[in-house]
């Protein structure tokens, strides 16, 4: 339905056009809380069963009702404090005024004054004739294929950008090289510095498993070996007064065989020893390397393996420049014939929708009281062949307000009475192209007032059948087609 609100200047009909703005996630300042209060609060409650896209945000953002998918009703709620901070809610759970914003958007739409200026903008009545024509897909693919473009002209720029690049290419053969020479991967690092360890502590590390050695089984002195054989035999032979004691010779055989594998694993290791100044001298030399190439390269011992392989990298990249520039050309160029065909196509759709918009609007203001007028979308070629996100073409909304004129463009031609009528009727010709069951009308009807002023109540009236319409007006001939 139609609901109206009217009312003297000053009674304060906007404020419902505010407030909605607010909770659609405008900017808001402490001025519009009331002087003396500590907060504004704003909230509105909205049905989904029209509202199918409000429906599917709220569950893929996890802020429906039930959680289930099946809430009927989506509550906004924002509040503004006199020190200018805001919060916002869905559903009684915080978002940001970005959430905000992308749910309103799906629910309410405002029209006010400022969208008849936007109307002046080129840009604007190009994005109106896409909406009109329902271009989302095919404009899809002319601003990937521009972008695609755009991305292989940059990298083809960067490479010719580098000249002659012979003398990296020595500086970088010669430091990869450099670093090829040398064992760098993780594992041989920790093997060097385990090496290194063990040659420097060789002497102790030897003295020690000799030491250990004769305590535990030497030919000289007593030995941990002899002595468990000792108490074994001592045992053993008072074992049958005792059935318990074969437990414990049964421990110390255990421990026996134990100490025995202790024994030859310790002389393993003890051959292994070497003081080998040499050696050792070679060890610390290869560390030494290592720390040197890290510090020339800036990075830690355990990065060179990455700056090796990054120079690797680039190597092939050089080497490889002049090939890869002759490949991008020919990429460039059938990225330039995928724009076009997409432009093509994108171009085509927009004629028919410029033509049909065109009809429409130009019935529209007829009825609106500029019988005679003609309204006109003219598309304009672009002169570049550079591929653009746009597509290839831009439009321009001609206008000729009396029979017998030549149209001009409604930047250029249209007074302030002209261009609200002119708004309006755009704005019912586009009706109805998208899934926002509420629409508000802030004073779009100035400017017009006597039979044409109730023929804009009517085109709102109508709009009423489909739409929950709010419209804030002076007119009394708008006011009387109101529902409520």
């Amino acid at each position: 339905g139609l609901t109206v609100i009217s009312g003297e200047t000053g009674a304060g009909k906007s404020l419902l056009v505010d407030a909605l703005g607010l909770l659609s996630g405008l900017r808001a300042d402490s001025g519009v809380v009331r002087h003396g209060a500590d907060r504004a609060e704003l909230v509105a409650d909205f049905t989904l069963d029209d509202a199918p896209l409000a429906a599917a945000w709220l569950r893929d953002n996890e802020l429906d009702e039930t959680g289930d998918g099946e809430a009927a009703i989506c509550q906004i709620r924002r509040v503004i404090r006199a020190d200018g901070g805001s919060r916002a809610w869905i559903n009684g759970r915080p978002v940001t005024l970005s959430q905000l914003g992308e749910l309103a958007g799906r629910l309410v739409e405002i029209h006010g004054q400022h969208e008849q200026q936007a109307l002046m903008s080129r840009a604007s009545q190009l994005g109106l004739l896409d909406a009109y024509g329902r271009h989302d897909a095919p404009l899809a693919v002319v601003e990937a294929s521009a972008q695609q473009w755009s991305a292989l002209l940059r990298e083809r720029d960067t490479l010719s950008a580098q000249g002659d690049v012979s003398d990296r290419i020595a500086w970088l053969e010669h430091q990869h090289a450099e670093l090829e020479r040398e064992v760098l991967e993780a594992e041989a690092l920790a093997k060097l510095l385990s090496d290194h360890r063990r040659h420097a502590h060789a002497a102790g590390l030897i003295a020690a498993c000799e030491s250990a050695f004769a305590r535990l089984g030497g030919d000289e002195g007593p030995s941990l070996t002899r002595l468990v054989q000792q108490v074994r035999g001592e045992l053993q032979r008072v074992a049958e007064h005792e059935p318990r004691l074969n437990d414990v010779d049964a421990m110390l055989d255990n421990a026996a065989i134990q100490i025995d594998e202790a024994l030859t694993l310790l002389d393993r290791v003890r051959d292994d020893l070497d003081l080998d100044p040499s050696a050792f001298e070679q060890i610390e030399n290869k560390i030494g390397r290592l720390h040197e190439l890290a510090r020339k390269h800036r990075v830690a011992p355990e990065q060179l393996p990455a700056t090796r392989d990054g120079m690797a990298g680039e190597l092939e990249l050089l080497r490889s420049a002049g090939d890869r520039l002759q490949v991008l050309d020919g990429e460039i160029h059938s990225a330039r014939a995928q724009w076009r065909r997409a432009a093509d196509t994108l171009g085509e759709a927009r004629r028919k929708a410029a033509k049909n918009l065109s009809e429409t609007t130009s019935a529209l203001i007829g009825e609106l009281g500029m019988g005679g007028g003609r309204f006109d979308v003219a598309l304009e070629p672009l002169d570049e062949d550079r591929p653009d996100p746009q597509g290839g073409e831009r439009v321009e909304f001609l206008v000729a307000a009396n029979p017998g004129q030549p149209a001009r463009p409604l930047r250029k031609v249209a007074s302030g009475g002209e261009l609200s009528r002119i708004s309006l009727a755009i704005e019912v010709a586009a009706f109805g192209l998208d899934a926002v069951a509420t629409m508000v009308f802030d004073e779009v009807d100035s400017g017009i007032g006597g039979a044409v002023a109730e023929i804009v109540g009517q085109k709102l009236r109508a709009l009423g059948a489909s739409r929950q319409v709010l419209c804030v007006t002076h007119l009394a001939q708008v006011a009387a087609q109101g529902h409520a």
